[in-house]
C-alpha cells in the first residue's frame, strides 16, 4: 500500500474512531456547560502519526452533524479541534505539553458558540473555565492515559499506524 492511501486510509479509521465514543458517550455534567467528550482523548492521537490532524477534524465534523449540532458549532468546533491537533503534532516531542493545544484552542473557541449560537446565559469567563475543566478531564487526563497505554506496548493498533 502507497504512502498517500496508507495516510488517508489512517485518517479515515481515526475519524471513525472518534465519531463512535460522541454518538455514545458524550457526558454533559452540569447540562451542557461542562462538556467532557470521552473521545477528545484521541487528540493525543497527532503525537502517533500526522494522519490523526485531518482524522480527528474529519471526526469532529462528523460528530457535529450526527448529533444535529448548529451551523457554527459544526464549522468553529471542528475548527478548534483541527487547530487543537495541529498544536498536538507540532508538540509531539512532549506528550505531557502537547495536551495544551486542544484545551487550549476548545477552551478559547466553544464558549463563545454556546453563548452565541446556544444562548447560554452565563458570561464568557465561567463559559470558558467549564469548558477548560471538561477539556482537561478528556484531553489531559483520558488523553495521557491514552498516551501511556499505547506507549507500553507494540501490540495495541497504535502499531497499525506506524509508517
Amino acid at each position: 500500500m502507497n504512502t498517500k492511501t496508507k495516510f488517508i486510509t489512517h485518517a479515515a479509521i481515526i475519524a471513525a474512531i472518534y465519531v463512535i465514543p460522541n454518538l455514545v458517550m458524550t457526558i454533559n455534567l452540569t447540562g451542557g456547560i461542562i462538556q467532557c467528550r470521552v473521545a477528545e482523548a484521541f487528540t493525543i492521537l497527532p503525537i502517533f502519526t500526522p494522519a490523526a490532524v485531518p482524522g480527528l477534524f474529519v471526526g469532529c465534523l462528523l460528530s457535529n452533524l450526527l448529533m444535529g449540532a448548529a451551523l457554527y458549532d459544526v464549522i468553529f468546533g471542528s475548527l478548534a479541534t483541527l487547530l487543537g491537533a495541529i498544536g498536538t503534532y507540532a508538540l509531539r516531542d512532549n506528550p505531557y505539553l502537547s495536551v495544551i493545544s486542544p484545551i487550549t484552542a476548545n477552551t478559547i473557541i466553544i464558549p463563545f458558540i454556546l453563548k452565541y449560537t446556544y444562548g447560554f446565559g452565563e458570561s464568557i469567563p465561567f463559559i470558558m473555565l467549564m469548558i477548560f475543566i471538561g477539556e482537561v478531564i478528556s484531553c489531559g487526563v483520558l488523553g495521557i492515559i491514552l498516551y501511556k497505554a499505547m506507549q507500553k506496548s507494540e501490540n495495541t493498533w497504535y502499531s497499525l499506524f506506524k509508517y
